[in-house]
């Protein structure tokens, strides 16, 4: 059996390591390893290095110490009641909980060893002595939105980065995704939705009471449940009954598919009424409740263009943090003498069938998966965004610019997952299909 496609943002290198993340003893001793590193947001946006005397631009990858200023009063992790108090118990309210300061996220370990040197959560009476035996760099993220700007911007200019002459800015999600190669592109992904959880849900949803940080940012609790919390003339909070019922992180996932006609030589492409101009996409929606990856296949092509759609087939996956969709890409065939109607849902401004030349056409093209910056705020003001696609994106190197001409239409970079399946469409390459 061969190998899924691995997408760009997918193929995460880390351990996310979860059955350590609700121990504190752990992650304060990981925490401050000089080899751990920090992805910085404010308000989403990454922190991004240029560096000087070059146009390269990089995710930047603070140290602890770097962040420190930012962080309040160790410990970190298994906060008491007050600032710079531990925990008094190993209560389930209070595994690796944090009380005060801005939220922090363990994202994993990237381990330097191939086979693994990842440890059991037994082995961490002498944390310090545990986490000296991982080898490999550990990985944090933290959003500094609700933090003094003035004391950020201080803390930044006094990173090592910094120092060395890089310029450190934060910078809009979707542009900061040229900046990314695969490895930082995949550790991003998962740091960038798991610091919007966090940002997003700040009270219990059962009684609206604030909401504190357990697990390393992977749990939330209601502040009702802390052992010190007054709860005089209040009823209890439904959160505390069962073993479900605390906030964990969600993933929307949305089916993207290609619709292909029956002799495979035509693809049906659709336009948005808030694309750019002249830019058509693979169709797409989020999965629904009570329904199947393939259900929503079938129900979302006859919504959006009136098509039915049968041999739906699977192609790949791909994360997109924006703020937490799993992009499921699918195949399926259709008829492309039947109608299209786009006046079922609206959403559509135009459907049309496309044949394999004039995709080709359009890849070749110079212009073919490029936009502008306007062209991308467009593209990301769509709330469902799958067919968002990075600045930096190029055509492969088989595609080859024919002219200088504006092209016929414009279709998603091979880096996004609509235009991974047009690409894939293209070559002939059979994943899954």
């Amino acid at each position: 059996m061969s190998e899924a496609f691995t997408n760009f943002l997918g193929g995460s290198p880390l351990n996310r390591l979860s059955w350590l993340r609700t121990s504190h003893s752990f992650l304060n001793a990981v925490v401050v390893s000089p080899s751990t590193r920090w992805i910085l947001f404010n308000g989403g946006q990454p922190l991004i290095a240029s560096h000087t005397g070059t146009q390269k631009r990089s995710l930047a990858l603070l140290t602890t110490e770097d962040v420190k200023p930012l962080l309040g009063a160790e410990p970190f992790f298994g906060q008491g009641e007050q600032e710079g108090q531990h925990c008094a118990s190993d209560l389930p309210v209070l595994e690796a909980a944090r009380i005060h300061g801005l939220p922090i996220v363990f994202l994993g370990l990237n381990e330097t060893q191939s086979s693994g040197s990842a440890l059991p959560s037994s082995e961490f009476k002498d944390p310090h002595s545990a986490v000296s035996k991982l080898v490999g760099t550990a990985y944090f993220s933290a959003d500094v939105a609700d933090l003094d700007e003035n004391k950020v911007n201080e803390a930044i200019e006094n990173t090592q980065l910094a120092k060395d002459g890089s310029t450190l800015t934060f910078v809009e999600p979707r542009a900061a995704m040229s900046s990314l190669d695969a490895y930082t592109a995949a550790i991003f992904a998962e740091a960038r939705s798991m610091v919007d959880w966090n940002q997003r849900n700040k009270f219990c949803p059962a009684c609206g009471s604030p909401a504190y940080s357990l697990w390393a940012g992977w749990k939330l609790g209601c502040t009702s449940l802390l052992p010190w919390a007054d709860n005089t003339d209040k009823k209890p909070c439904p959160s505390g009954r069962g073993l479900h019922n605390f906030s964990h992180p969600r993933t929307d996932p949305v089916v993207i598919m290609l619709a292909i006609d029956e002799s495979g030589e035509k693809i049906l492409l659709g336009r948005n009424k808030k694309f750019p101009s002249q830019f058509y996409s693979a169709l797409a929606g989020f999965v629904e409740p009570g329904e199947s990856f393939e259900d929503a296949v079938k129900r979302e092509m006859w919504e959006e263009a009136g098509v039915k759609v049968w041999n739906i087939r699977y192609h790949s996956g791909q994360p997109w943090p924006y703020p937490a969709n799993l992009m499921v890409g699918y195949y399926a065939t259709a008829d492309s003498s039947a109608p299209i109607r786009t006046d079922l849902d609206n959403e559509l401004e135009d459907a049309r069938w496309y044949t394999r030349e004039e995709i080709l056409a359009v890849l070749r093209h110079s212009s073919g998966t490029q936009f502008s910056r306007s062209d991308y705020k467009k593209i990301a003001e769509i709330q469902d965004g799958p067919d968002d696609s990075s600045a930096s994106a190029k055509p492969q190197e088989q595609l080859v610019e024919v002219n200088n001409d504006e092209p016929p239409f414009r279709v998603p970079a091979p880096s996004v997952m609509a235009g991974v399946l047009i690409q894939h469409w293209v070559e002939k390459r059979q994943y899954h299909m």
